[in-house]
């Protein structure tokens, strides 16, 4: 095995192109904005209009949950901050719960902020965050133009970790205006596992929550919880004080724990949902396919098995007068070869998200119907 010390003088690739290199001198005199005031506009936390937090549970829950989920609150993914402007640029400081550190995951998508412009149905990437490995404190610029046009700006949170503050900076004496409206006050709930929650993305708008709610342009609540997407009747509760649902996906089944696991806290998370909401629109979506099917067929067989479940629950609750039931398939949603589209076999890239988004999307629009009828 060879030494893998660098050679004297021997040069990193990131010296030797200069848009790999990290800009830490700072950046130009702006004006901060803090988005919790007006005309900012903080949504995709269900509990932000009463407890003003970055949060996607409420701050002090009145059921019990596990102190996992509890801690998993607090990564801010499906955040998101709305404005428009006519600053030629746009920073952001961040201040974070902690620094990034998994190993198949960039810090961009664990702890970055990423933004796009152009406005409801013209939605363009902008600008990601720099920042280094394991920085908890960071400021960078987003966008930096020369003209002073004003702009629609979407800028997505960090989908693994917390966010303690975050401030805009603008040019001094910048136009600041509220964005526009969602097309509807309903929003889509989004209960499950770490793919929902933006695992591995490699920055915050290429999760297929964020992606959909671009194209929707709906309001997307991300309860997805990594690792600990269990299904508990204590998460559908919460659920369901949520108001103005459009719809509630369930998409928890690659945390359930297994086929008679899931067989028991499947239809007691719908029945719970449902006595709060009769009418609202549950999309069941199964677990995407794994990487590792072809070689380990134990992983295929359970996930046959459960899909097959999954799909006679529906049928059966659908008989029984429940008819506001769509089931998903989620075994196609990654393409023919998923491994090709995945970090691990398991989590999508971005390739592998824009896949699922374009696979859910039609879905979802015959879903929730009239709702999205005037999305653009």
């Amino acid at each position: 095995m060879q030494n893998s010390t660098p050679e004297p003088g021997a040069v990193s690739p990131y010296q030797l192109d200069h848009n790999m290199k990290l800009d830490l001198k700072g950046g130009h005199e702006l004006t901060w904005y803090s988005p919790l005031e007006k005309p900012f506009r903080v949504s995709g936390f269900a509990w932000f209009d009463t407890e003003r937090k970055f949060r996607r549970l409420p701050a002090v829950p009145d059921v019990p949950i596990r102190p996992e989920v509890d801690a998993l609150a607090n990564c801010t993914s499906g955040g998101q901050i709305c404005f428009r402007t006519n600053s030629r640029k746009v920073s952001v400081r961040v201040r974070l719960t902690a620094g990034s550190g998994m190993y198949h995951m960039p810090p961009t998508g664990e702890c970055g902020v990423d933004a796009y412009i152009g406005g409801p149905g013209e939605w363009l990437y902008a600008g990601t965050a720099r920042l280094q490995a394991g920085q908890v404190e960071y400021e960078s610029s987003l966008f930096n133009v020369e003209d002073r046009k004003v702009r629609s700006f979407l800028l997505n949170m960090p989908l693994y970790q917390g966010v303690e503050e975050i401030w805009i900076g603008l040019d001094p004496g910048a136009e600041v205006s509220a964005p526009e409206p969602y097309d509807s006050s309903a929003r889509v709930v989004v209960y499950g596992t770490s793919i929902t929650q933006g695992g591995c993305a490699s920055r915050p708008g290429m999760s297929y929550t964020n992606i959909l709610s671009r194209r929707l342009h709906l309001e997307f609540i991300n309860l997805g919880f990594s690792g600990n997407g269990k299904g508990e009747p204590e998460l559908a509760v919460l659920a369901a004080r949520i108001s103005d649902p459009a719809c509630l996906v369930i998409d928890y089944e690659g945390n359930s724990g297994g086929t008679e696991s899931y067989r028991q806290t499947l239809p007691q998370f719908i029945e719970t949902y449902r006595q709060v909401h009769p009418d609202v629109p549950i999309l069941l979506i199964s677990r995407v396919s794994h990487g590792a099917e072809s070689f380990k067929p134990e992983i295929l067989e359970g996930r046959l098995e459960r899909k097959k479940f999954q799909m006679e629950l529906i049928r059966q609750l659908t008989e029984a007068g429940d008819h506001r039931l769509t089931f998903l398939d989620g075994s196609d949603l990654l393409g023919p070869d998923p491994g090709e589209t995945t970090v691990d076999g398991v989590h999508p890239t971005d390739l592998g998200f824009k896949l699922m988004a374009d696979g859910l999307e039609p879905v979802l629009r015959q879903v929730i119907g009239d709702m999205t009828a005037s999305a653009r």
